[in-house]
């Protein structure tokens, strides 16, 4: 039996014991230590059919399956402008000066060209969905909204694209919200906005307010940037989960980067998760973002630099996705939309074991709940047929990038597959 994965109907793989669910009559399969399964995929029309493990005298597969992935958590409109806009210093306030900068410049033509590279670019590397935050007050934030709209309507067929309304908090108390939401509404789109260490006092309690009003009235879902800082340990956090009580909303929220979470003391962080919990937030951490840019001293590396609390939090219950955020701007010069070049990124800065079953969920099941995705990432029997095949037998092979890809795109495999290596 052919282990190609340019045939178009099954492929024998290892995959993860994690993301597999067989069916009952089905014997429950060995695995290797680092918890990778020997399994015959087979698919029909878009829809796996049929997964069943191979006997111990089948010959091993030759390639690691995973199910093509998510970015919770991307900036579209400003991909690829560190060449025009560097940010030389490294620091989040020449980041933010060489933004804004650039955010005066924008056109829809610009916007779209950079968002169709890095989609495309996304979707040859095994992304199926995205969520983008995108630069809404200013200048620039029509021509944003107009280009990435329109990349939406394009490419919903291939990977699913929501957008968020990152605003200044006080934009949600003015008379331009009200349209603003009713857009979102029509776009599937979230409410979002800033919630940093400078931002106290009653006008910003106001702020939330109309936020979570405006949310709650048109069903919008929010996700907010929130304690990127590597002082004043969950501060924003805790702003919202008082805003919370206060105006309660049955919307799914999500805390973006809550860096600042890892400075609490252990017994004060568990105290958070469970409130977290209980208002049913979720977190998106931003690693590579945070290492950068966090705790940055022009003459000293810093030895400790402030990341969301992965395992802790979920030690809490609190669902926790890891995403790639900036992508070669003046934020972060480097990534490239590719979901396996990010899991091997993080891991060393995040310290995730993607053999175990936490490991793994904030790259795969926890990204795909965080973006309410219709399917989890598991493979079962009529789940798509959207998988990312890696030549290989270990996740060593998975995470040093030097192994070929597929992508497999409802039951069809990508003509080519950016890279190939």
């Amino acid at each position: 039996m052919s282990q190609n994965p340019n045939r178009s109907d099954f492929l024998q793989a290892w995959i993860p014991r994690g993301l597999l669910e067989l069916q009952a009559q089905h014997r429950v399969p060995a695995c290797t230590l680092e918890g990778l399964t020997p399994v015959q995929i087979q698919w029909c029309e878009g829809v796996l059919e049929d997964l069943r493990p191979l006997d111990a005298d089948q010959s091993p597969p030759e390639h690691v399956v995973l199910p093509r992935l998510v970015d919770a958590h991307v900036h579209l409109d400003k991909a690829f402008t560190w060449q025009d806009h560097p940010n030389l210093l490294g620091t989040y306030e020449e980041a933010l000066k060489a933004n804004l900068v650039e955010h005066q410049s924008r056109s829809t033509e610009l916007v779209l060209i950079r968002g169709e590279r890095a989609l495309q670019q996304a979707f040859m590397q095994g992304l199926r969905a995205v969520r983008s935050h995108i630069d809404s007050g200013g200048p620039g934030a029509a021509s944003s909204w107009d280009a990435l709209e329109l990349l939406q309507r394009r490419w919903q067929d291939r990977v699913e694209l929501q957008l968020v309304a990152l605003a200044p908090l006080p934009f949600w108390t003015s008379a331009e919200a009200e349209s603003m939401a009713r857009r979102l509404a029509k776009c599937r789109g979230l409410l979002g906005g800033v919630l940093d260490p400078s931002m106290v006092g009653p006008a910003v309690d106001q702020s939330l307010k109309a936020l979570l009003e405006l949310a709650d009235r048109h069903g919008l879902a929010v996700d907010l940037h929130i304690d990127e800082a590597d002082h004043a340990p969950a501060q924003g956090v805790k702003q919202l989960l008082r805003a919370l009580t206060i105006t309660p909303v049955e919307v799914p929220i999500t805390c973006s980067h809550a860096s600042s979470l890892a400075l609490l003391p252990q017994a004060a962080l568990q105290r958070l998760g469970e409130r977290m919990i209980r208002a049913n937030l979720q977190v998106v951490a931003l690693p590579l973002t945070n290492a950068w840019l966090l705790e940055r001293r022009s003459d000293i590396t810093p030895l400790q630099r402030p990341q969301a609390p992965i395992r802790q939090l979920q030690r809490s219950g609190v669902r926790v996705a890891v995403a790639g955020d900036n992508v070669a701007d003046p934020w972060f010069p480097a990534g490239d939309f590719d979901p396996l070049s990010l899991m091997a990124a993080a891991i060393p800065l995040t310290q995730l074991l993607p053999w175990q079953r936490l490991g793994l969920a904030p790259f795969t099941t926890a990204a795909a709940g965080v973006l309410g995705l219709s399917w989890d990432g598991v493979l079962r029997r009529g789940a798509p047929a959207d998988l990312v095949a890696v030549k290989g037998t270990s996740w060593s092979d998975v995470l040093r990038g030097s192994s070929s890809r597929r992508v497999l795109v409802q039951g069809q495999w990508l003509s080519s597959t950016f890279p190939t290596k």
